[in-house]
Order: C-alpha cells, then sequence, then structure tokens
C-alpha cells in the first residue's frame, strides 16, 4: 500500500486475525473472511497485510439537503430539512436495488472528514446529518466518529439502514443515534436468503434493539409482486411489529423495476389491499412512491382527526397541539417536533 493510499484509508474496527494472515471482519453478520489484498462482500474492506482498512471513510459520493420525509420518517421532525450523505458499497444484494448505481458500482467520490461534514450541516441550517443512499453500516468508522462530533454540537443524527449490522457495533453507534428508517424487507427467511443473501432474524433483532434504546425508529417494506406481498405475510410482520409497539411507523412502498429486477410495478390496487392490512394491527401505515394523499397523512389513531396532511413533500400540520396532542381527542401523539 502507498503511502497516498495509507493516508486514505482508515484501519477498521471490528476485526480479528486468523491464520496466514488471514482476517475475519466481525462488522455484519457476514464475518467475511478475507485473505490478504482481497475484499469483503461489501467490497469496502480490504486485508492489507493482516490488517483489515476500510476503504470509504470520509468519501461521500452523494451529498444533498432533502425533506425529512424523503427518508422516509413522518414522524421525526415534520416538514423539516436534513443534511444527507452517502458513499458507496452495500452488504445485501437485492437485484431490484433502487441506488445500485452506488450500491454495487463505484462511483466518483469526494473526501470530507467529520468536523467538515458538521461544519457543512451547521453552515446549512441543517438540525442534523442522515447517513442514507447507499447501506450506511459499512461507513461505520465514519458514522461514528461523524455522529459523535455531530451530537457534540446540538445536531441529531439518522440512519436510512438495512439493519443487517452485528449486535457490538450496532449498539456502539446507537450511543449517537437518535432516529432511523429500517429497510424490513419482508418477513420470510428463505426470502432474506434467496433474494438479500442475508437473515432476517439478524434484521428483527435490530429493530427490536434500537427501539429499546429509546432511538425512533420507523420501518420500511417495498411490496414486490409475488415475492413478499402476500396478505399473510404482511399481517405476520405487523402482528410482530405490535408486539414491540403499534405504534412504530410502517412505510409501505410501491416497487417500480430497477436494477436486475424487471418484473412489472406493484398495482397500487394490491397496494392498498396491503395497506388496510397492516392497518387493522399498526396504528401508522402510509404508502409511498405514490401521489395518493389518502395514504399519506397521519390520522390520531383514537379518533382518526387528521393530524398531519401531506402532499409528496408539502406538509401540513394541522390537528396537532401543544404538547403534541390531538387537538379533538386530546390525546398525545408519538411524533417528534
Amino acid at each position: 500500500m502507498s503511502a497516498k493510499e495509507v493516508f486514505e484509508v482508515r484501519e477498521a474496527l471490528f476485526y480479528e486475525e486468523i491464520e496466514n494472515g488471514s482476517v475475519r471482519c466481525l462488522l455484519c453478520p457476514r464475518h467475511c473472511v478475507i485473505d490478504k489484498g482481497q475484499v469483503g462482500f461489501c467490497r469496502t474492506r480490504k486485508n492489507v497485510d493482516g490488517v483489515l482498512y476500510t476503504l470509504i471513510y470520509g468519501r461521500l459520493s452523494s451529498i444533498a439537503t432533502d425533506p425529512i420525509e424523503k427518508k422516509p420518517l413522518y414522524h421525526y421532525h415534520p416538514g423539516t430539512k436534513i443534511l444527507s450523505v452517502g458513499t458507496w458499497g452495500c452488504n445485501m444484494s437485492c437485484p431490484w436495488c433502487q441506488n445500485h448505481e452506488i450500491s454495487q458500482g463505484t462511483p466518483q467520490t469526494q473526501k470530507v472528514d467529520p468536523e467538515r461534514l458538521v461544519h457543512i450541516a451547521l453552515d446549512r441550517n441543517s438540525p442534523g446529518i442522515a447517513y442514507t443512499y447507499n447501506e450506511p453500516m459499512i461507513w461505520f468508522e465514519f458514522v461514528l466518529d461523524t455522529s459523535r462530533m455531530a451530537s457534540a454540537d446540538g445536531l441529531y443524527n439518522v440512519l436510512v439502514t438495512n439493519g443487517y449490522v452485528s449486535a457490538d457495533p450496532f449498539k456502539l453507534l446507537l450511543q449517537t443515534v437518535q432516529a432511523m428508517n429500517i429497510d424490513l424487507k419482508g418477513f420470510d427467511q428463505r426470502f432474506y436468503q434467496k433474494r438479500c443473501s442475508a437473515d432476517l432474524e439478524v434484521v428483527k433483532r435490530n429493530i427490536q434493539l434500537a427501539y429499546e434504546e429509546g432511538v425512533h425508529v420507523e420501518l420500511t417494506t417495498l411490496l414486490i409482486p409475488d415475492e413478499n406481498d402476500s396478505v399473510e405475510k404482511i399481517n405476520e410482520q405487523c402482528q410482530w411489529i405490535a408486539s414491540i409497539d403499534p405504534a412504530i411507523p410502517l412505510h409501505l412502498s410501491l416497487y417500480f423495476p430497477a436494477y436486475r429486477f424487471n418484473k412489472p410495478p406493484t398495482d397500487l390496487n394490491r397496494a392498498i389491499e396491503l395497506w388496510k392490512t397492516a392497518k387493522k394491527t399498526l396504528q401508522y401505515v402510509y404508502l409511498g412512491n405514490q401521489l395518493e394523499s389518502e395514504y399519506q397523512r397521519t390520522l390520531c389513531p383514537y379518533c382518526s382527526n387528521v393530524l398531519i396532511e401531506r402532499s409528496g413533500y408539502q406538509i401540513q400540520i394541522v390537528g396537532l397541539g401543544e404538547g403534541r396532542r390531538c387537538q379533538q381527542c386530546h390525546r398525545q401523539i408519538p411524533i417528534v417536533l
């Protein structure tokens, strides 16, 4: 490794040395065994002479100021915008990935250190930083350092993640993350293994762990025809979510063909049927990737009063009063304002 390369990479956290100079990465449950000169499944962690390095520390492929609803987070500072950043790589292999250019490709990047990124957020009057676009867990070292600095400066940190990470690094990151949207891709172990090369039980464990640690959690499921869109599986998924808290928001998003997957888009009528199924169990369910505002507004689960109207990213808080209480029935609503 050249002096320039050493300057631009950082030794990884969470790995162990094994025989013959190989290492085992412990960041995610894959536990990739990586020989000298090779990279792991996510392509972002490389064994150089028996030391594991992250190749993406401070590497930005994308930076923008987005509506918080784009993450999507509907119950966390609704109507605000947040500085959003991403890098490249992923530890899953979903064939319908809508950001495959950066998750499965190697795009051009710009270099930024944590301190500079925090200053950018402050200069743009962003109340926080969202780590998104590709999988932020494989960006672990940079996200950890940046989130610590951001928290010290009064900013909040948001993860948009597949939730596929080992317990110890996840617990460490939860100390400085205030909100996350976790992509619960389906509710069938065979589906996770076949389509995502991952383990559903790990994602379920991390959803529960984040909730128990006091992090604001919302969930997203992309509805893929004939893959994860049966009424039975959606009902089973919602029953499990409700066992943690029926007030956890669930975003059911319509699929459109992308990357290596060419099935027809999700039928809107089918999505509405699944939305109705989910609403029988969960208090807050939304339909994403479609334009009907009826399925985007937030209603009081006790009296059906409209609390927040949404039309795309146009947000109006209309029925929430002081203390985050419904103005009609005066029940408190779990929304962070």
